[in-house]
C-alpha cells in the first residue's frame, strides 16, 4: 500500500491568528519546538506560514537582526517588534499538501522548498494537519545505500537491462545523483522517472549526458 500524507501527518496543530504578535509567535515556536506555525482565518482556513526566519527578518537600529531570544523584551526600532503582526511576516500564500498526496511526492516538495514542515489542507483550504520531514522519512525506513542497490539491480539492470557500469549512482539523505550515457534521451528520461518512484527517494539529480542525434543522411 502507498502511504499517503494522512497516514504520517499531525492532527493537532498549534496556530496563530492574522493579528498574532511578535511576541506570541516566539512564544509558541518554543512550546512546539517548531521553527514554523500555520496562520490561519476564523474559519481555520490557512492564508500563511510565519517562521523563525520571518522573526528574525525584524531589522535593530543597528542593522542587525533581532534575536528571538530578545523579542520579548525589544523595545528599540523605529517600529518596535511588539507592533509586527503575523500578518505582517508570514509568507503567503501558503505551500501546502492535501492528505492524498502520497509520501513521496510530498517529500520532493519540502526538497525543492527547502522547508522541513508543510500544512495540510482539505480540499477546501482548511487546516487538517501538519507534516514534517521526519514523519515522511520515517516511512521509508530505508538506507542509502539500500535505495542505491534498488535503483543499481532492480531498474537499471532489471526492468532496462542496461550496462550499470555506464552509470554512477550516489544516494545522499534520499536524494539519487545518476549521471553516464543511456542509450538515447527518451532512455534517459524514463530512467529517472522509474528512479523517483522507487521508495524512499526523495528526489533525483539527473545528471545524465544523453547522446545527440545524428542528422537525417549524416553517417560516420
Amino acid at each position: 500500500m502507498i502511504a499517503k500524507v494522512r497516514d504520517v501527518m499531525t492532527d493537532e496543530v498549534r496556530t496563530v491568528r492574522r493579528d498574532a504578535t511578535v511576541a506570541e509567535i516566539a512564544a509558541l515556536l518554543r512550546q512546539d519546538r517548531s521553527n514554523a506555525l500555520p496562520v490561519v482565518d476564523e474559519n481555520r482556513k490557512v492564508v500563511g506560514v510565519v517562521s523563525e526566519t520571518d522573526l528574525l527578518a525584524i531589522q535593530a537600529p543597528s542593522g542587525g537582526h533581532v534575536a528571538i531570544e530578545d523579542i520579548l523584551h525589544y523595545r528599540g526600532c523605529k517600529r518596535a517588534a511588539a507592533d509586527f503582526t503575523a500578518g505582517d511576516l508570514m509568507t503567503h500564500p501558503a505551500v501546502t499538501v492535501r492528505p492524498e498526496y502520497t509520501v513521496q511526492d510530498a517529500a520532493r516538495l519540502m526538497y525543492v522548498l527547502r522547508v522541513n514542515r508543510l500544512p495540510v489542507t482539505d480540499a477546501g483550504g482548511h487546516l487538517a494537519g501538519v507534516v514534517s520531514r521526519a514523519d515522511l522519512l520515517s516511512v521509508f525506513d530505508r538506507s542509502d545505500e539500500e535505495i542505491r542497490a534498488e535503483v543499481v539491480r532492480e531498474v537499471i539492470m532489471g526492468e532496462f537491462r542496461l550496462d550499470p557500469a555506464l552509470f554512477t549512482v550516489a544516494v545522499a539523505d534520499g536524494v539519487v545523483t545518476v549521471t553516464g550515457t543511456p542509450q538515447a534521451v527518451d532512455v534517459g528520461h524514463d530512467l529517472v522517472t522509474r528512479i523517483r518512484h522507487v521508495a524512499g527517494v526523495v528526489a533525483v539529480r539527473d545528471e545524465l549526458a544523453c547522446p545527440l542525434p545524428v542528422p537525417a543522411g549524416l553517417h560516420f
